[in-house]
């Protein structure tokens, strides 16, 4: 892990410390520079789970991922910082009912003392700005929605964003390899929604810069704008001018079932 470099790549300070406001402002910093985008997936890219691979991916190539990719390449960048982290599998609830263990990947974060833990997730596209307190079970407010944390009954923790339900975390730690089957599905997958179009997204300010298909998206204050992008150039230049991800024509293969 070069950590300057993964640093440079959010535009981030290195902390004097493993505190509760420097993961805040990483938090902030990776979400805003880092899109939640599956591009690769219509690109042909094979993704895969290599730490390294993620590293070349996100920082040197400057693109950015989903869950698995960018919480994965995260954990390392906190841990290197000196944060114990626990890789933590998730169920996403979608369509009224929960999806399969390993859904999504999320981050329980700690001081090194282990006085203080929050639930980070740089990986979900529109979520929490700041980490939440995990062992809060009140009703936590954040900039982009008011978030609370509730024990479930198979001993789980469910993740609730302005009262619905989001995705439940089970408590037992894993290993990025753990999500390899999945991340195969997701990227292979006709049942998998991320297959079906692409999407790229990232913090802005005070709210989001979005692609979805040929639609550019913002939305701030509560106003959302879309803007149709009518040809393959607007496309790319939209990519390039927004998220910084400089592609050689626009991802629309279908992906292999």
């Amino acid at each position: 892990m070069d950590v300057d470099a993964y640093l440079d790549r959010i535009g981030a300070a290195r902390p004097p410390a493993p505190t509760a406001n420097a993961l805040r402002d990483l938090h902030e910093a990776h979400l805003t520079a880092v899109p939640f985008e599956n591009l690769g997936i219509h690109l042909g890219e094979p993704i895969t789970l290599d730490e390294d691979a993620l590293f070349d991916k996100i920082v040197k190539r400057r693109r950015g991922g989903f869950c698995y990719e960018l919480n994965g390449a995260f954990a390392v960048l906190l841990e290197a910082l000196g944060y114990p982290v626990t890789r933590l599998g998730a169920r996403v609830f979608g369509g009224g009912r929960w999806g399969p263990p390993f859904d999504h990947l999320a981050l329980l974060v700690s001081t090194p003392d282990g006085a203080e833990a929050w639930l980070a997730d740089v990986g979900f596209g529109a979520h929490s700005r700041y980490p939440l307190r995990w062992d809060d079970r009140a009703e936590q407010v954040d900039p982009d929605g008011r978030f609370a944390l509730v024990d479930m009954d198979d001993g789980d923790v469910g993740v609730v964003k302005d009262g619905e339900p989001q995705y439940q975390v089970e408590r037992r730690p894993r290993t990025l390899a753990d999500f390899g089957p999945t991340c195969w599905w997701q990227q292979t997958s006709p049942d998998s929604h991320f297959t079906r179009s692409t999407v790229c997204s990232r913090l802005d300010g005070g709210g989001r810069v979005t692609i979805s298909g040929r639609t550019l998206i913002r939305t701030r204050d509560g106003a959302r704008t879309e803007e149709p992008l009518p040809s393959d150039e607007a496309v790319l230049t939209a990519y390039r001018d927004w998220f910084g991800i400089h592609l050689d024509r626009v991802p629309e293969r279908p992906a292999a079932g």
